[in-house]
C-alpha cells in the first residue's frame, strides 16, 4: 500500500487514531483511501466532509454502488485555552521562530500537555462523526479511509492541525506576532531586500586618502596598535536557513519522502564546514 503520510505529524495522527480505534477498521479504510473511492474532500474549520463510494453487497440488499456522506467533527479548543496555549508557545524562542517558518516544533504537545490539553487526538471523545452507511460501528471504514487522507493532508499543511483545533494558521501566526519574541523575529521576517545594483569591476575601486603625518617605518609596517592575541568566534545563528524554511517542510515541488528542511540544513552545514582543515 502506498504511504499516505511522510511528515512526522501526519504519521502521529494515525498513531493517535490507531491508540483507541481498531486496527482492522483502520487497515480498511486505508485500503478505501488508497482504492480511490473518497469521490470528494472539504475541510472548513474544524468540520471535515466527504462524499465516499460503498460497496455492492447483495446479502445486505445493496445491488448498486452506493455513495455515502460523511462528516466529522474535532472538538476545538476554547478561545480563553488558545490565550494561554499562545503565551506558552511564545515563551521559547526555537519554538516561535519555527512556528512563524510555517514549521511546527517535534515537541509541540509538550506546550499544550503542561496545560492540560493536547493538539492531536488522544481519544474517541476528540470526535463526533457521522456517516450515512449501515454500519453500526464508529468509525466505519468510510470515515476511517477520511481519516488517512486527513494525514496525507497534514504533509502539505501542518497547520491544519491547529486549524482543526479551532485556530487557523494565519490568526495563530498574527498572534505569535504580536508577543515580544515574535515582533523581533516578525521584523526580520518582513525586513525589506536590499536591491543589487550593477557593478562596472568586480574588485573594489581605491580611494585616494591625504595623509598628514607620515608614519615610521615601524609603525607602516606594525600598525600604532597591537592587534587582539585572540578572535573571538561568532555564534551561529538560531535560526539557520531562515529563506529555505519560509517554503516550509514539504513544498509542492519536494516529491521525496524526507524533509526539503532538514536536506537544505545539510547542504548548509556542509558548505559552511567546507575546507575548514585548510585554514
Amino acid at each position: 500500500m502506498g504511504k499516505f503520510s511522510r511528515s512526522w505529524w501526519g504519521t502521529r495522527f494515525i498513531q493517535a487514531l490507531e491508540s483507541f480505534t481498531d486496527s482492522g477498521r483502520l487497515q480498511r479504510g486505508r485500503s478505501y483511501a488508497n482504492g480511490g473511492k473518497v469521490k470528494s474532500f472539504d475541510i472548513d474549520g474544524n468540520v471535515i466532509t466527504a462524499r465516499v463510494r460503498g460497496s455492492v453487497n447483495p446479502y445486505f440488499g445493496v445491488y448498486k454502488e452506493p455513495t455515502y456522506n460523511i462528516s466529522i467533527e474535532l472538538a476545538p479548543i476554547a478561545k480563553s485555552q488558545w490565550k494561554l496555549v499562545v503565551e506558552k508557545l511564545s515563551s521559547k524562542a526555537s519554538t516561535i521562530s519555527r512556528l512563524m517558518l510555517n514549521e511546527v516544533p517535534e515537541n509541540i504537545e509538550d506546550s499544550f500537555s503542561d496545560l492540560g490539553l493536547n493538539l492531536l487526538p488522544c481519544s474517541s471523545k476528540d470526535f463526533k462523526t457521522k456517516c450515512s452507511c449501515p454500519d453500526y460501528s464508529n468509525p466505519c471504514k468510510h470515515i476511517a479511509g477520511v481519516y488517512y487522507l486527513v494525514a496525507s493532508q497534514l504533509d502539505e499543511n501542518p497547520f491544519l492541525l491547529f486549524e482543526l483545533r479551532g485556530l487557523p494558521k494565519n490568526e495563530l501566526q498574527q498572534k505569535l506576532s504580536q508577543t515580544s519574541l515574535g515582533r523581533v523575529l516578525s521584523e526580520e521576517l518582513n525586513a525589506k531586500e536590499v536591491a543589487i545594483e550593477a557593478s562596472d569591476s568586480f574588485y573594489t575601486k581605491p580611494l585616494k586618502q591625504s595623509v598628514t603625518d607620515i608614519p615610521s617605518a615601524r609603525e607602516f609596517w606594525l600598525g600604532t596598535k597591537r592587534l587582539p592575541q585572540t578572535i573571538d568566534v561568532s555564534t551561529q545563528s538560531g535560526v539557520s536557513a531562515i529563506v529555505i524554511k519560509k517554503q516550509g517542510d514539504f513544498p509542492r515541488f519536494w516529491d521525496k519522502d524526507n524533509s526539503f528542511i532538514e536536506s537544505m540544513e545539510e547542504l548548509y552545514r556542509r558548505v559552511k564546514t567546507k575546507n575548514q582543515n585548510l585554514l
